[in-house]
């Protein structure tokens, strides 16, 4: 080591001897260079390093990311059915020769979090696209989707569920649609509905009613009416499961009958009063009253008005509440959870209270007022209705 030093500095002596007798120009070249080699030498290796890297790339991107067959625009067919996983997507494009390899397809999903975003649907991909246009276009959904999503909410009837297929399908079957909700006799095959066509359903306008569940699912576009209410019904025993049977029994009422006094729930009230709501139902139910409902007239005589006049409320139909003790013969909507639990479990207070009545105190919110006396509430009424005859002018509800 001492021997190294010794000669470097040697070295060092010898050039600061040669650059005294050099003239001023070239020691300044000199030093100028003595600055830039190490930066000249660093840039070489990094040409040298990016050209050996961008060589490498180049055959990485042409035997793997690149276009199978650039020149070929070949429109080819592809198929994503729903809950296809990565894998097979992968191995499906693989195989349909559009792309190099499908384990650097999964690879290159799973990185950049395609994994879970590939939707189902029908693709017209072709070999002169990157694997990672492929990529995007199986992610965006820029294909024809072979399923969508129909969401059916709580309070709609059958009729209100067939404007919405046909609003967002023009092709779809309504006539078909409401002819199966009416019969029914196509679901024997579901206990419940078994059980409401043998016990003479003539009295409904819709056996199917109310077994329509709100909830959003998932569905072939090209999904029959049939296939569709199969959906829906089979929704029911998810809805309503066997403690609720129980707990119905304990009642002394049967499936149909709790769907159908949730489905006057559902109507008259909002999510915060449906327990107040069941309790004024059963408390009348049990003393034998009628119901008193508006929410079945309006379904049986399709009136949308808050204030319904004497003639409104004597309409002839079994639906007829006011007319009518009991249950109507079957649910007015399609209920949603909270109010099919309402049914079964009314507000204690209210049961041991005999609370008896309730009218609209704010047409705008839905807020409630409760009575226990016919008195009482005649009184709520008389204050109150002139707030729904307003509603009904401002709204022009009408016939």
């Amino acid at each position: 080591m001492k021997g190294y030093r010794k000669r470097k500095y040697e070295l060092e002596d010898d050039l600061a001897a040669a650059m005294s007798d050099m003239p001023p120009r070239l020691k300044w070249y000199t030093l100028i260079w003595r600055v830039l080699r190490p930066f000249m030498i660093a840039l070489c290796v990094l040409v040298s390093v990016t050209g050996i890297v961008y060589t490498v790339w180049k055959h990485v991107d042409s035997a793997f990311f690149a276009p199978v067959d650039p020149s070929d625009d070949t429109q080819i067919a592809f198929s994503i059915e729903s809950g296809t996983s990565l894998s097979r997507v992968a191995s499906g494009l693989e195989e349909a020769g559009l792309i190099h390899s499908s384990a650097v397809f999964k690879y290159y999903a799973d990185f950049l979090g395609y994994g879970q975003k590939i939707k189902a649907g029908s693709y017209t991909l072709s070999k002169a696209m990157s694997l990672s246009r492929i990529a995007d276009r199986l992610t965006t959904g820029d294909g024809n989707p072979i399923v969508r999503n129909i969401t059916v909410i709580p309070g709609w009837t059958v009729t209100d569920i067939a404007s919405y297929l046909t609003r967002i399908d023009p092709k779809f079957n309504r006539e078909t649609f409401l002819a199966l909700c009416r019969t029914g006799t196509d679901f024997s095959a579901y206990y419940y509905i078994s059980d409401i066509l043998s016990a003479n359903p003539a009295s409904r306008l819709w056996v199917l009613e109310g077994y329509l569940m709100p909830d959003t699912y998932e569905v072939y576009t090209n999904a029959t009416p049939e296939e569709i209410i199969r959906k829906l019904v089979s929704q029911t025993e998810t809805v309503f499961p066997e403690e609720y049977h129980d707990r119905a029994d304990m009642l002394g009422m049967t499936m149909d009958q709790v769907l159908t006094l949730a489905s006057l729930i559902e109507k008259e009230a909002k999510t915060a009063d449906f327990t107040k709501v069941s309790s004024v139902f059963h408390n009348r139910l049990r003393a034998g009253m009628a119901l008193g409902s508006d929410a079945s007239v309006k379904y049986v005589s399709g009136l949308k008005k808050m204030s319904l006049s004497g003639s409104d409320l004597a309409i002839s139909s079994p639906y007829n509440t006011y007319l009518f003790t009991g249950l109507p013969p079957g649910p007015i909507c399609s209920p949603s959870r909270d109010a099919i639990q309402a049914a079964l479990y009314p507000d204690q207070t209210f049961l041991d209270e005999n609370y008896l009545y309730f009218c609209s105190k704010d047409p705008a919110s839905g807020e409630l007022y409760f009575s226990k006396t016919y008195e009482e509430h005649q009184n709520a009424v008389s204050i109150y209705s002139p707030l729904w005859q307003a509603y009904d002018r401002e709204h022009s509800s009408g016939d």
